[in-house]
C-alpha cells in the first residue's frame, strides 16, 4: 500500500504581536482556520526575504479568535519580542494532494496552476502558472500566448467562470488587462498638453 502523497499549501502569514507571551495575529489565507491551525499542527515557516529568521517549522500551541482575527501562540515563540521578530513568515500545511475546499467557489493553488485562460468570448488566452497572494486580493499569474506574464485580479467580476473539471478559467478581459500593449498603441489626443 502506497502513501498518499500531500501538496503544500500556503494557509497564513504572521502579522503582528498580541501582548507579551509571543501570541502572534494571522492573515489567515485558508477557508478551514480550526484546522489547519489545530493544536499540535507543524506548519513550514518561510521567513521574509533579507530576515535573519532561521525559524523553519512552528508547532501551534493554541488559538483564539479575537475581535474576528486569529490569534495563535506557538512553542518555538516564547514571546513578544520573537514575535515582533517573527512578524512576515508565511506559513504552509501539508494536504492530501486530492484534497478540495469544503467551499466550492475556492480553489487551492495547485488546482489552478495549469488551467487554460479562455475570454468571455472563448478565445484561448494563456495558461494559468500561478496565484500570488496579495494583500488587499489574490492575482492569478497568467503566462499570454505572446510569452508574456498578466497579472489578473482573482475577483468574480473579473474572473466569472473556474471550471477544473473542464481545465479552464474565463477572464472577462478589459482593455489592456491580458495584452498591457494595446495600451501603449492608444491614439494620443493632441490637445492633450499633459498640463
Amino acid at each position: 500500500m502506497s502513501a498518499v502523497e500531500s501538496i503544500e499549501v500556503l494557509i497564513g502569514r504572521i502579522g503582528k504581536p498580541h501582548g507579551i507571551r509571543g501570541h502572534v495575529t494571522i492573515d489567515v489565507r485558508t477557508d478551514e482556520p480550526e484546522r489547519r491551525f489545530a493544536e499540535g499542527a507543524r506548519l513550514r515557516a518561510v521567513p521574509p526575504k533579507g530576515s535573519a529568521l532561521t525559524l523553519t517549522e512552528l508547532t501551534v500551541e493554541g488559538i483564539r479568535w479575537h475581535q474576528g482575527v486569529l490569534h495563535v501562540v506557538f512553542a518555538e515563540i516564547p514571546d513578544r519580542n520573537a514575535a515582533e521578530a517573527a512578524r512576515g513568515i508565511l506559513l504552509y500545511a501539508d494536504i492530501p494532494a486530492d484534497a478540495t475546499p469544503e467551499d466550492p467557489d475556492e480553489f487551492y493553488d495547485h488546482q489552478l496552476v495549469g488551467l487554460q485562460v479562455f475570454d468571455t468570448d472563448g478565445a484561448l488566452r494563456g495558461e494559468v502558472t500561478g496565484l500570488l497572494h496579495g494583500g488587499a486580493q489574490d492575482l492569478l499569474q497568467i503566462n499570454t500566448p505572446t510569452r508574456r506574464n498578466v497579472l489578473v485580479p482573482f475577483v468574480a467580476a473579473l474572473v466569472p467562470e473556474v471550471d477544473i473539471a473542464a481545465n479552464k478559467v474565463v477572464v472577462a478581459d478589459r482593455p489592456g488587462l491580458l495584452d498591457p500593449s494595446i495600451l501603449d498603441d492608444e491614439p494620443q489626443d493632441p490637445q492633450d498638453t499633459g498640463a
